[in-house]
């Protein structure tokens, strides 16, 4: 007994005593609730957990079907034959269910049938801004958006509580000195702007009802700081039901996720680079013959036109693409490919929103001349919305580049306060450069194609878009589109920068006729809204 009894407590003392503690304790695990989203305001909610009750059904460990099924139907108001249907599939099957219907299921105490109270993440604004924000699958995990970039952020943390059994397993009692407390996920505030975010999808979807748009975006960014006030998308989901949708592509940010060939919208970034290296001037003159010959094909103005001789913020105002290849063609290839690395179409902006895009443009830097002279009027280059904001932003901020964000604060369980600071990515033009340009394209606004943007009393600077869509088969397609018109104001002191994208309209030519009157529109709502003082009489 002796020689047993030290080789079972010496000798193999540690390995029965992890079996013992093994069979006497377990750890409870939970998680801290995850945290919400807010507006701007610190008030309004995009995201929040609610309590959700979710049965199980394991219909091969039901006894009595018809007799389930019976009481079931009584509980949810459904017919018997529906569920008896369900169980008789003898696939397990899991519900949600209101708390009364949840109190009721628990009274019955049916064998084959588990429930659980749960945490569920609830969009009480349903679509609105819901390509920004994403969502939250089955598994909890932050899909997309702000939910996906800033889901380990969002997500509480893990806690635990040992539970000890007594010797016959059936009483539980814990142990007050093994206890970790689960810890709530921190709270976001957004840089958004709920009235300006709501009325920016409201004329995305205008221009669906008008021109039968495929898709579009809405951005509207503060210049000076790179703070997102509204980032609409169409089309839209609602979060709260992802899993209905069947086409996954709705779920991607347009405005940060896809790329496309800007058109006559790239030209003031031509312009900005010439400028910059005093190639050119405002007043600058050249002698438009309506067509430039680089090799391939001739490239033509819009509509053929022939302009004759114009002046470089002519260029701009009647939008012409023989002028945007002058400008180039004295910029050289290796400037203008420096001046786009500048103003940072070859890299992600660095927007804190999940899976954003970017192209290297590698086509185009190692094209032929022919390559680069369409490149200057936004055609074989390729970006993304935010991309071109980011940019613009730059030319309406004093020529500094600055970081495009949507999340202002973060709000940490302890109460500890983390603001985001605007930041400088760059410096990509002078102030001198950003002025002469500001002055072009307010020009734009008030003689030229952009006027059906402009608002009385107020200098706004400004450019159409009207850019092809590359044929998967090569080339371009005849009859689509993207139109589109970005603008800023006041232009002294720029408060707003707009950015207006439509997708293939039908019935309509040119962003003159469609994006412009849209930015105007949103626009003039901003400086009722914002009370923005006029900038003459």
């Amino acid at each position: 007994i002796g020689n047993r009894l030290f080789f079972l407590q010496v000798k193999n003392g540690d390995y029965w005593q992890a079996i013992a503690k093994g069979q006497q304790l377990s750890l409870k695990e939970s998680v801290g609730e995850r945290g919400k989203i807010f507006l701007e305001d610190g008030k309004k909610i995009l995201a929040q957990n609610i309590k959700r009750n979710i049965i199980y059904v394991f219909p091969e460990k039901i006894e009595n079907k018809e007799k389930t099924a019976e009481i079931l139907g009584e509980i949810f108001n459904q017919p018997k034959k529906e569920i008896l249907a369900e169980l008789e599939k003898k696939q397990i099957f899991k519900k949600e269910i209101s708390d009364e219907q949840f109190q009721e299921i628990k009274k019955q105490n049916i064998k084959g049938i588990s429930g659980n109270e749960i945490q569920k993440r609830f969009y009480p604004q349903n679509s609105l801004a819901a390509s920004l924000i994403g969502f939250v699958n089955e598994e909890g995990n932050g899909q997309y958006g702000i939910e996906g970039y800033f889901d380990e952020i969002l997500k509480g943390k893990k806690g635990f509580q040992e539970e000890k059994r007594a010797p016959l397993g059936y009483l539980t009692l814990f142990s007050e000195n093994e206890f970790k407390p689960p810890q709530q996920g921190s709270d976001l505030v957004l840089t958004l702007d709920y009235n300006i975010q709501f009325f920016s999808e409201k004329i995305l979807k205008q221009a669906k009802e008008k021109w039968d748009i495929d898709s579009g975006e809405v951005i509207v960014m503060e210049p000076a700081t790179g703070k997102i006030i509204s980032l609409a998308t169409f089309p839209s989901f609602n979060p709260n039901q992802y899993q209905e949708e069947t086409n996954l592509e709705v779920f991607r940010n347009g405005a940060v996720q896809e790329l496309f060939e800007p058109g006559s919208v790239f030209k003031p970034i031509t312009v900005a680079a010439a400028l910059e290296e005093n190639l050119i001037t405002p007043e600058t003159t050249y002698e438009d013959k309506g067509y430039v010959n680089v090799g391939g094909p001739s490239i033509y103005n819009y509509k053929k036109r022939v302009w004759g001789e114009q002046t470089m913020t002519n260029v701009l105002e009647k939008s012409i693409n023989t002028g945007a290849i002058f400008v180039e063609q004295k910029l050289g290839e290796r400037l203008f490919l420096e001046y786009l690395k500048r103003f940072g179409f070859f890299e992600k902006t660095e927007i804190d929103l999940q899976g954003e895009e970017f192209s290297s443009n590698e086509t185009l830097k190692n094209g032929y001349p022919r390559d680069f002279a369409v490149a200057s009027f936004g055609q074989g280059v390729e970006i993304t919305p935010i991309q071109l904001v980011r940019a613009f932003g730059a030319i309406a901020n004093g020529g500094k580049l600055m970081r495009p964000y949507v999340v202002e604060k973060i709000i940490k369980n302890n109460g500890e306060e983390i603001v985001i600071q605007p930041e400088v990515q760059r410096e990509v033009i002078s102030e001198t450069t950003a002025a002469k340009l500001n002055s072009m394209l307010v020009s734009v606004v008030q003689n030229g194609y952009g006027k059906k943007a402009g608002i009385d009393g107020y200098f706004i600077a400004g450019k159409t878009g009207t850019a092809q869509i590359p044929s998967k088969e090569g080339g371009y397609l005849e009859e689509e589109t993207i139109q589109s018109f970005l603008g800023y104001f006041p232009v002294t002191e720029p408060k707003v920068l707009i950015f207006i994208k439509l997708n293939n309209p039908k019935g309509v030519k040119s962003a003159s006729e469609s994006a412009a009157p849209l930015f105007r529109e949103l626009a003039k709502y901003i400086i009722d809204f914002w009370e923005i003082p006029p900038s003459y009489e």
